[in-house]
C-alpha cells in the first residue's frame, strides 16, 4: 500500500480544476516507479522522495509545473524551458511525456539517489565586490581592519560596502567608516550584534 500524505491530497484539491488530472497523474507514476517513494510539501509544494528528492510538482493559476531535483542528470535536454520546472509548463495531460518516458525519468532519480550521486553545483561567476576608494584609502590606513576586511567573506565584505555607499549624507558616511574602522580593528563584522555567541 502506497505511502500517501494527507497534505498532498490537500494540495491537489485546491489545484485549479485542469491541474488536478495532472498532479494525480504524476503523483500515480511516482508511485509506480517507486513502491516506497515518500510524499512531502517542501517550499509548499508536493515532492517526492527516495533517499533525497527525485522531483516535484506544482499548480499554479494557468499551468503546472515538474521539477526533476537532477535533472541536469536525468534529462537530455534540461533546460528550464519557462520558469520553475524542467518539463515547461504544463496545462493538460497531453503537453506531459509518454508514460513511459516518465517512468524511466522517475526510476533514473531514484536510481541517482540510491547510488549517492549529488545534485551538479551550480556554477556561477565569482562575485566582484566594488569597494569605493575612499574607503579603501581608510582601510590602508588601518592594518588590522585592512587585514580583517581583506579576510572577510564576500558577503561580509558586501556588508560593509552597501552600510557606508547607502548613507545619503557625507556626515553619516563619515560617521559609518569611523564605526566600521573600530569594528573591522576588532575583527567584527557589520552585523556582528545579531549573531549567536
Amino acid at each position: 500500500m502506497p505511502k500517501k500524505d494527507s497534505r498532498v491530497d490537500a494540495y491537489i484539491a485546491k489545484a485549479p480544476e485542469f491541474a488536478k488530472p495532472i498532479l494525480i497523474h504524476l503523483r500515480a507514476l511516482a508511485h509506480q516507479a517507486c513502491p516506497d517513494v515518500e510524499e512531502t510539501l517542501k517550499w509548499r509544494m508536493p515532492h517526492f522522495s527516495r533517499n533525497g528528492i527525485l522531483f516535484g510538482m506544482a499548480a499554479f493559476k494557468q499551468h503546472c509545473a515538474v521539477h526533476f531535483w537532477k535533472g541536469k542528470l536525468i534529462l537530455e535536454n534540461d533546460s528550464l524551458r519557462g520558469g520553475f520546472g524542467n518539463l515547461g509548463k504544463i496545462t493538460s495531460l497531453s503537453q506531459l511525456p509518454a508514460k513511459t518516458v516518465l517512468l524511466r525519468h522517475i526510476k533514473k532519480a531514484v536510481k541517482l539517489n540510491e547510488s549517492g550521486v549529488k545534485k551538479p553545483a551550480v556554477k556561477t561567476a565569482k562575485k566582484r565586490l566594488v569597494v569605493p576608494a575612499y574607503f579603501r584609502a581608510v582601510l590602508r590606513g588601518n592594518k588590522k581592519a585592512q587585514t580583517t576586511f581583506d579576510n572577510f567573506s564576500y558577503s561580509h565584505k558586501k556588508e560593509y560596502v552597501n552600510w557606508i555607499t547607502e548613507a545619503k549624507r557625507e556626515e553619516t558616511r563619515g560617521k559609518r567608516i569611523k564605526t566600521a574602522l573600530q569594528w573591522l580593528a576588532q575583527g567584527k563584522p557589520h552585523n556582528w550584534k545579531y549573531m549567536s555567541c
